[in-house]
């Protein structure tokens, strides 16, 4: 089976550096140089366990207006997927999009969306190389100081994020495969009613995730990350991210958080205090809404962000 794109898009892969990465997007095919679109263009990230798919919604809705690139990260579905969780540090993962950009897009800056691990790379390159980014979009996922001060101060979202215990097990591939994905695909159901998650769907994911080295590399987004998951009962470890101050890890750019309120994973305590390091934050609340938000709600959130970049 072969990826079904949305009409108007297409498949590319682009060297960046040391890996290989699987790019959709509307524009002219890569030929090796910056594509020539005049369109505003926007980096749309996913996160664990999904790839391209995830914004598929969001690209239908936005596909006539804007130049759309929305990568496989790294260890994701056709991209490459190096060996250790060496090869997932944060930094490796922002000189990917750092590397993507700069082939697709030359000098060009873009407006950058993330969702889930996607929005905590999203952070990280808005953060670091905020001459990059014109607007940030986040849907449903965490400011790294703010994750992690929210799972040490609050038990209730340690107790949430226990999962990650789990995944960060030496054994937690070939679990996460068995039973033809049994596991994996219940981490979108505990979280949320997933109606959207029918058969066909199911099939387009299991090929994505296809074997435990890919899940694997997967999993490594997990072990590579520093943030720190307290055992209920246990001391409470260092936490290097813990005492991060309003200077540090700042977001400068316009900058809009849309949260479905019915987040399981990521609980509100997780978004207490963003405000303290963005300088210009919009919230928009979705009652009826959760962590999966991009499947069931991708025209609010395409509406987010034209009214973001505007």
């Amino acid at each position: 089976m072969t990826d079904t794109l949305p009409t108007g898009f297409r498949s590319d892969f682009i060297n960046c550096c040391d890996v290989r990465l699987h790019l959709v997007h509307n524009g002219m095919p890569y030929e090796g140089a910056p594509l020539k679109d005049s369109r505003k263009p926007i980096l749309m990230l996913h996160g664990f366990p999904e790839f391209w798919l995830a914004w598929e919604s969001v690209m239908q809705a936005l596909g006539d207006e804007y130049l759309i690139l929305v990568p496989d990260q790294r260890g994701y579905n056709k991209s490459d997927a190096p060996t250790g969780a060496d090869n997932y540090k944060a930094r490796l993962l922002v000189k990917d999009m750092l590397n993507l950009t700069s082939a697709v897009l030359g000098d060009r800056t873009f407006s950058l969306a993330g969702h889930d691990w996607g929005a905590s790379i999203a952070y990280a390159l808005a953060i670091n190389f905020p001459e990059k980014v014109d607007h940030l979009l986040i849907a449903n996922g965490v400011h790294p100081a703010c994750f992690q001060k929210a799972m040490i101060d609050n038990p209730a979202q340690a107790k949430a994020s226990a999962y990650f215990h789990i995944l960060r097990q030496a054994d937690a591939a070939p679990h996460m495969c068995a039973n033809d994905f049994v596991k994996t695909f219940s981490m979108f159901e505990k979280f949320s009613l997933s109606p959207w998650l029918d058969e066909p769907m199911k099939q387009r994911y299991r090929q994505a995730w296809s074997d435990e080295d890919r899940m694997a590399a997967m999993l490594h987004w997990y072990n590579s990350s520093p943030i720190v998951v307290p055992k209920e009962g246990a001391d409470i470890p260092d936490a290097p991210l813990y005492d991060v101050g309003p200077d540090q890890f700042r977001v400068t750019m316009p900058h809009t958080l849309v949260w479905g309120l019915g987040d399981q994973a990521l609980l509100p305590a997780t978004q207490q205090n963003l405000d303290v390091f963005c300088d210009d934050l919009r919230r928009v609340e979705v009652e009826n809404a959760d962590h999966w938000i991009l499947h069931t709600h991708g025209e609010l959130v395409a509406d987010a962000i034209r009214e973001l970049i505007g």
